[in-house]
């Protein structure tokens, strides 16, 4: 089937209590390996590409890429652009095929962050285009933005549902403690602020920083309202971790064949365990 928006297919991840894996992926391989991990597992998929991916690769490449993946199967999948700061990127992946976007402005006061998510959901609305948008800021590194631990900060209750009223958005995602990266130790998350920004909050909630949360953790969050999980650094160590045991073992390897392989692999066992982790098992009916 098409690609689709996220709007609805998260909507009924957070009625039904479950959430759906968003990957960031760079390569082919790593695209086909997240999509044949949700066909295997019959469930609902967003595939994520960063402003980095997308000036690396070009947003035509990926859509067309994701559009096949997608006609390929009767599985909901969207593509989303992650954390995306640029006005002109955001038209660029609408008008390439994106389903979902990303503004993230987040690092400015409430009243700009309001202003630019307005601008952004006047476009994507016109397309049927899902639109995320940040409120606090979330510690570590994505692509090129870098957040210091210092200056993270958490979201609001009152102004995440002030920011849902003036703004429309679709989707939201609250910096409630997790962080971009691996984390050094057990993640600071504020359970009981997600609780209160689900209780004002109807829209789906996402979690960034999904990478190397604990089980538990996770499935209290998505239990709380979470429903979409993005994943990222995981896929990439995966991914680089294959690649650098093929070259271990065989250190004069020349064809690609023979280490992307591996690699595509490893990033489909472990999207495979993170959706069986976020409870997407199995829903691909439910969220078409």
């Amino acid at each position: 089937m098409p690609l689709i928006s996220s709007t609805e297919m998260l909507q009924t991840a957070r009625r039904e209590k479950y959430a759906i894996p968003a990957f960031n992926v760079h390569t082919l391989e790593m695209l086909q390996a997240v999509v044949e991990a949700a066909v295997e597992s019959e469930s609902p998929l967003i595939i994520q590409s960063t402003v980095g991916t997308v000036k690396h690769l070009g947003p035509d490449y990926i859509a067309h890429a994701a559009k096949t993946a997608a006609d390929r199967t009767d599985l909901p999948m969207a593509l989303h652009l992650d954390h995306c700061t640029d006005f002109p990127t955001i038209i660029q992946c609408i008008r390439a095929g994106y389903t979902s976007v990303m503004i993230d402005a987040s690092m400015f006061p409430f009243e700009e962050n309001v202003k630019q998510t307005c601008k952004v959901m006047e476009i994507a609305q016109a397309s049927g285009v899902n639109v995320e948008a940040e409120l606090g800021k979330v510690g570590g590194v994505e692509d090129d933005i870098v957040v210091d631990e210092r200056d993270a900060s958490l979201a609001d209750p009152e102004e995440c549902a002030l920011f849902i009223e003036r703004t429309g958005v679709s989707t939201l995602a609250p910096a409630i403690g997790t962080a971009h990266g691996i984390y050094k130790g057990t993640p600071n998350i504020d359970f009981e602020r997600i609780a209160r920004i689900a209780d004002r909050v109807a829209v789906p909630l996402v979690l960034h920083g999904g990478s190397g949360i604990p089980a538990e953790q996770i499935h209290q969050a998505v239990a709380l309202g979470m429903a979409k999980v993005n994943i990222a650094t995981e896929l990439r160590i995966a991914f680089s971790d294959a690649i650098k045991g093929v070259f271990a073992e065989h250190p004069d390897e020349n064809d690609p064949r023979k280490y992307m392989v591996p690699a595509k692999e490893a990033v489909k066992r472990l999207a495979m365990e993170k959706m069986r982790l976020c409870g997407s098992v199995g829903k691909a009916g439910v969220a078409r």
